[in-house]
């Protein structure tokens, strides 16, 4: 069992005043766990899964690749084995963007009700962030203590692609 992040443990966890310094680490911590959870994140595509010893399933989804950033989608699935894809009731979900070159994971969107934190990110503001962060830090690191690990040979089914062309306009 991995102890939580040193940073993370030291955090004043009802802090209503954060500081732009504090969140910075804090995104800095959650990369380093995101990367510890998919450690070849940067060169990973489509939808992955990872269920150790029967534990609820996590699946992440790479919704973009860019030179130094990845956007990726990480939910939580607990029961309905025969589903595939995030459902309403499936969370934690959320959309995540790793910047490579920085170190830093921002939270671009999450929902969750399972914690009074906050159910749904919509303002940027730094209290906003700072609770969307400091969820995602906490998660990150259950996730990693349960055995969660996502590697390019994970992928799951994905659906069959249509025969349709796409026509474009002739130039």
């Amino acid at each position: 069992m991995q102890a939580p992040p040193l940073f993370v443990s030291r955090l004043d966890l009802r802090a209503t005043a954060p500081n732009v310094g504090g969140l910075m680490a804090l995104c800095e911590e959650n990369y380093n766990a995101l990367m510890r959870l998919a450690p070849g994140l940067p060169q990973l595509s489509g939808r992955l899964r990872s269920r150790p010893d029967h534990q609820a399933e996590l699946l992440l989804a790479i919704t973009e690749q860019a030179p130094y950033t990845t956007t990726l989608r990480l939910t939580h699935v607990f029961g309905d084995e025969g589903r595939e894809g995030p459902q309403h009731e499936d969370e934690p979900d959320a959309v995540l963007r790793a910047y490579h070159d920085a170190g830093q994971v921002e939270v671009l969107s999450l929902r969750q009700t399972i914690l009074p934190v906050l159910s749904h990110y919509d303002a940027p503001a730094l209290a906003a962030k700072w609770r969307a962060n400091l969820f995602v830090s906490k998660w990150l690191g259950y996730c990693l203590r349960e055995g969660h690990r996502f590697s390019a040979n994970a992928d799951l089914p994905q659906p069959a692609k249509s025969n349709r062309k796409l026509l474009l306009p002739s130039v």
